[in-house]
């Protein structure tokens, strides 16, 4: 089963960190959701780091904003994930370079839409 680490996960359902859990719990991954704002994520145990995941992981898929990413891209590489989305709104040409600079090949997709889901079909509610 791949696993995945949402970075900005979050409990607001309306937000798509907290639809993208529900969209890779639903598609049978191991889910990671990664947020220092809480304990658990839509029932799935969260984590305040990338470092704290245990395990190897496949996919890092970001929900922050670029700045934010940026201070996290040399943890991310240290995953050394297989894939790694920078999903709407997370991605700028900063962070594109810092991540090819740290030998990722960053995605600018969405990446629940990847899986054939999408974000609407999980409510805000």
């Amino acid at each position: 089963m791949p696993s995945i680490a949402i970075i900005g996960a979050s409990t607001d359902r309306a937000k798509y960190g907290n639809k993208a859990v529900r969209a890779f719990v639903q598609g049978g991954w191991t889910v990671y959701p990664v947020t220092p704002k809480a304990d658990t994520v839509e029932g799935v145990k969260a984590y305040r780091s990338l470092a704290e995941i245990p395990g190897h992981v496949d996919r890092v898929s970001l929900y922050v904003p670029p700045a934010v990413a940026l201070t996290m891209i040399e943890d991310i590489a240290a995953r050394k994930p297989v894939e790694l989305f920078l999903n709407p709104g997370a991605e700028s040409d900063a962070l594109v370079a810092a991540a090819k600079a740290h030998g990722l090949d960053p995605i600018l997709a969405c990446s629940v839409v990847n899986i054939g889901l999408r974000p609407d079909m999980f409510p805000d509610k």
